[in-house]
């Protein structure tokens, strides 16, 4: 396929065990699902289910289905496993009592 543009992109994933990161060449009209395949991140993490999990482009929420840019670092969220609000409550109550 001559003449077809690609250009740079990030993806990117971390725990507090593991941390992925991949630099990769995609065509035009990659959308965040294909870089993630791309990517072959649920090749080595298939604990990942993106039906659960959360992505974004640089911090800012995107549907898997959403086009990707020149430049933009695709981001996996894991789940939360304690709500922060929550803590913060609990860590305030204590302060106070």
């Amino acid at each position: 396929m001559a003449g077809l543009e690609t250009f740079g992109i990030e993806v990117a994933y971390a725990t507090a065990e593991v941390a992925f990161r991949c630099e990769l060449k995609v065509p035009a009209g990659t959308t965040v699902r294909g870089a993630i395949e791309r990517a072959r991140l649920l090749d080595a993490h298939p604990e990942i289910d993106l039906a659960r999990y959360k992505v974004g482009v640089f911090g800012r929420l995107m549907a898997l289905e959403a086009p990707v840019m020149a430049g933009d670092r695709v981001e996996v969220y894991c789940p939360l496993l304690r709500d922060p609000k929550e803590r913060r409550r609990r860590r305030a109550a204590r302060i106070t009592d």
